[in-house]
């Protein structure tokens, strides 16, 4: 025999809101323990002690690297020349990269004057347009 309610009681819920949100182990974050330390703010205890989520793994991320095109060195080599980090010698300039604050030396652009540039890292293409050119390139021991 089916029970008849009223319409007034037929909320249809059952106390959980709306009959989607109670389908499955899904609203419970898992079944049985699944959700155990996989939740935010949760330690785990091991052997060794507590364990944060989060703590072990790898990290992908490469430390990061202040590098300088050739074009720019070409256009701005006055201003470094005036902020001491490049010095103007009878036949170019020689750019120190350190003093500049860079890093490594890019190779998008040309040189149109000779410079000589000493730095710690120089992409390939860069090595190459400074052999190619006017330009030499000095690398610096770390």
């Amino acid at each position: 025999m089916v029970k008849r309610r009223s319409k007034k009681k037929k909320s249809g819920s059952h106390g959980y809101g709306s009959s989607k949100k109670n389908r499955g182990a899904g609203n419970r974050g898992g079944r049985g323990k699944a959700g155990r330390g996989k939740k935010a703010h949760h330690h785990k205890q091991t052997s060794e002690g507590t364990h944060k989520m989060g703590e072990k793994g790898f990290n992908s991320r490469k430390p990061e690297q202040n590098g300088i095109n050739l074009r720019d060195i070409d256009q701005t080599i006055e201003t470094f020349v005036e902020e001491g980090s490049a010095e103007k010698t009878d036949d170019g300039y020689v750019f120190h990269a350190n003093e500049a604050g860079y890093d490594k030396i890019l190779g998008t652009g040309k040189l149109t004057q000779k410079i000589e540039i000493h730095a710690e890292k120089f992409s390939n293409s860069a090595e190459r347009k400074l052999e190619e050119g006017d330009g030499e390139a000095v690398q610096l021991e770390n």
